[in-house]
C-alpha cells in the first residue's frame, strides 16, 4: 500500500472595500494576528478598525486578503491616497510607530504558499497605484513579500527607534555604567518615599483612564510646543475605540499612578510577542514640583509588562536623554512596490523623498553653522519636542 500526500486547501484572493466587511473579520483578522511573530500591537484588528473609523475616507478603503479552505493566512490592510500621487498605503498613519502585513507563520513554514499568493494579489493592486509602506520594522512579514516582488522595488531607510531587551528594571540597570545605575536607583527609592502607587487598569475602566491620560498630557504640554493630533477629538476617539478591546485581549495595559490618593499619571503600554513599548502617557506637573523623575517611572512600569516580549521598544525618535538607557538603534524602513506600469509613480517617489532628505542636512548643517556662531550660546533656551512623534512613548519627551 502506497502512502499519498494529503492535498492542501487552494489558496484564494480577495480584495474589500467594504468597512462592514473589515469589521465583520475581526475573529478572523484576530487569529491572523496571533500566528504572525513579528506582528506588532499597531497591526491588530482593534488598532487598525478603529484607527479606520476616525481617519479613513469612505471608499478608500483597499484589504488584500488571502484564504486557504476559508482561512484567513494572509492580509494586507490598505488605504488608497490620491495626493501627491496615487498611492495605496498601511492603515494606521503617522499615530502608528510600525505598519506591515499580517501572514501566518505557521500556513507559510512550508512552501511560502500564502507569501506568493499575497506578492501576486498586491502585485495586480499596483497596477494603478504604488505601494507605499512606511514605517517596516526590519523582520517585518512585508519583507517576504518584498524579497518576492516581481515588479520594480525600493527600499529606503524611515525613521529610527531604539530598543532594549525585554528584562525587568534591575536588569537595565545593570548595563549601565554604575555611577548612572546608582543616580537611576536613588530616583526609585525616591519615587518609594514619595508614596507613588501604580496600578493596572480593569478593561471597565480603561475608557475613563483614557480621558484622563489625555487630559494630563494637555495640561503637561500646556502653553508648550505639543504634537496637535494628540489634542484633537479624532485622536481620542480612535485611542478610546481600539484601546478598550486590546486590553481585554492583553495587547494593551492602561496604568494609573496616584500620589496621596490622586491620580497623576496616566500611561499605555502596548504590547505583542514581538515588543512592548509606551506609546502615550500623561502626568500632571504636581510630580516634577515633588522633583519625581517621570521618564524612570514610566520606564519601570513598561519593564515591567516585558516578560516574554520580543524588546522593549522606546518607538520612533533618536532624543538624546533615551541613549542614557544604552539602547540598539534600528531603523525602520520604508519599502516601496511597483508595478511595469506604475514605475513612474516610483521614479517621482524616489525624486522627491531625496530632495527632501537633501533638504533636511541642508537645514541641519545651517543650524550648527548658527549654532556655533559667536554670541549663540547666550541666546535664550527654546523647548522643542521630537518632530513627527513626540510625546508617544515611554522616556519619548523630557518631562516639563
Amino acid at each position: 500500500m502506497t502512502a499519498t500526500a494529503t492535498a492542501r486547501p487552494a489558496l484564494t484572493t480577495e480584495v474589500h472595500t467594504d468597512e462592514r466587511v473589515f469589521a465583520e473579520l475581526a475573529p478572523a483578522w484576530e487569529r491572523l494576528y496571533r500566528h504572525c511573530a513579528t506582528a506588532t500591537p499597531f497591526q491588530s484588528h482593534a488598532w487598525l478598525h478603529s484607527w479606520w473609523r476616525s481617519y479613513g475616507t469612505p471608499g478608500r478603503l483597499r484589504l488584500v486578503l488571502v484564504r486557504s479552505g476559508g482561512e484567513l493566512v494572509a492580509a494586507a490592510p490598505l488605504m488608497l491616497v490620491r495626493r501627491p500621487l496615487p498611492a495605496l498605503v498601511p492603515l494606521g498613519g503617522p499615530v502608528s510607530d510600525y505598519r506591515d502585513v499580517l501572514i501566518d507563520d505557521d500556513a507559510d513554514a512550508v512552501g511560502g504558499r500564502p507569501t506568493a499568493a499575497l506578492t501576486a494579489a498586491l502585485a495586480a493592486t499596483a497596477r494603478t497605484a504604488l505601494i507605499d509602506f512606511r514605517e517596516v520594522r526590519p523582520g517585518g512579514a512585508l519583507e517576504r513579500v518584498y524579497e518576492n516582488w516581481p515588479g520594480p522595488r525600493r527600499a529606503l531607510r524611515d525613521s529610527l527607534c531604539l530598543e532594549l531587551p525585554a528584562v525587568p528594571m534591575a536588569d537595565l540597570l545593570a548595563r549601565l555604567p554604575s555611577g548612572k545605575a546608582q543616580r537611576t536607583r536613588a530616583k526609585l527609592r525616591k519615587l518609594t518615599a514619595l508614596g507613588v502607587q501604580r496600578q493596572a487598569v480593569e478593561p471597565d475602566g480603561t475608557d475613563a483612564a483614557l480621558r484622563r491620560l489625555l487630559e494630563l498630557h494637555r495640561l503637561q504640554w500646556q502653553g508648550r510646543k505639543v504634537t496637535p493630533e494628540h489634542l484633537r477629538p479624532r485622536f481620542a476617539e480612535h485611542l478610546v475605540g481600539a484601546v478598550g478591546p486590546m486590553v481585554r485581549s492583553g495587547d494593551a495595559v492602561v496604568t494609573e499612578f496616584r500620589l496621596d490618593g490622586e491620580v497623576v499619571a496616566v500611561d499605555l503600554t502596548l504590547l505583542s510577542r514581538s515588543l512592548v513599548g509606551g506609546y502615550l502617557y500623561g502626568a500632571h506637573p504636581r510630580l516634577r514640583e515633588r522633583r519625581a523623575d517621570v521618564a524612570v517611572m514610566l520606564l519601570d512600569a513598561c519593564a515591567e509588562q516585558a516578560a516574554g516580549c520580543g524588546s522593549l521598544s522606546l518607538l520612533r525618535g533618536d532624543e538624546p536623554y533615551k541613549h542614557h538607557w544604552r539602547p540598539e538603534p534600528v531603523a525602520n524602513r520604508r519599502l516601496l512596490l511597483a508595478h511595469r506600469t506604475t514605475a513612474p509613480l516610483l521614479s517621482a517617489t524616489l525624486y522627491g523623498a531625496t530632495a527632501r532628505q537633501r533638504a533636511g542636512q541642508a537645514l541641519r548643517r545651517w543650524r550648527e553653522r548658527t549654532e556655533e556662531a559667536p554670541g549663540a550660546a547666550c541666546a535664550a533656551p527654546t523647548h522643542r519636542q521630537p518632530a513627527g512623534n513626540a510625546s508617544r512613548a515611554c522616556l519619548r519627551l523630557a518631562i516639563p
